[in-house]
């Protein structure tokens, strides 16, 4: 294996690292740990379980990815801007 990390030009690198690299990537984007751990050939959630602390807010990406959907099916994106929709921060009655 590192014949193949070094005829790519990644010395240094592991394939694991490649491999991690992967599934920070599709946590981060929100993806659900049962697909990642699929992919990564995991028959235990618990091994997957890791990459979870990568996803530094998923319910604010959830949220997000709602409001952008439902945005976008109103016709209220503009279309270069098909990932973000027009945010008003909501302040709870308790805020001081």
């Amino acid at each position: 294996m590192e014949g193949v990390a070094k005829r790519a030009g990644l010395e240094g690198v592991r394939i694991h690292d490649l491999r991690h690299t992967h599934a920070s990537y599709g946590a981060g984007a929100g993806l659900g740990l049962p697909i990642i751990g699929k992919l990564l050939g995991h028959t235990q959630a618990s091994t997957t379980q890791r990459y979870a602390h990568l996803d530094a807010d998923p319910l604010r990406n959830a949220s997000n990815r709602i409001g952008t959907d439902i945005a976008a099916a109103m016709g209220d994106l503009k279309p270069d801007s098909e990932k973000t929709a027009n945010v008003v921060p909501l302040h709870s009655e308790n805020a001081s």
